[in-house]
């Protein structure tokens, strides 16, 4: 599946990112290229957070889903505060 897709991520997300150290944000930003035409790279999430993949960058992850032709990120951040993060937020996508 090789169409080209288009990226969702919130003000709040590219804001996070912009002020990241330089080589952070540029693996971040490769890496979220990479998702638009290879969304098969993450892992699957479970329990509260089925639906959405992970991808690791580093100490970071990018949480996201792929709806038709849309990579959507749901949040990005440390491992240890992302899922926690990305649960709140999914559940206020989902109501």
């Amino acid at each position: 599946m090789n169409r080209p897709r288009r990226l969702r991520i919130p003000d709040e997300i590219s804001d996070r990112v912009r002020s990241l150290h330089p080589a952070l944000k540029r693996k971040i930003r490769a890496t979220i290229d990479a998702l638009l035409s290879d969304t098969a790279q993450g892992k699957p999430l479970q329990g509260q957070l089925f639906g959405f993949n992970s991808v690791r960058v580093g100490r970071f992850r990018v949480v996201y889903r792929v709806r038709q032709d849309i990579v959507e990120i749901l949040t990005i951040g440390p491992r240890r505060t992302v899922y926690e993060e990305a649960g709140r937020l999914s559940a206020r996508t989902r109501s």
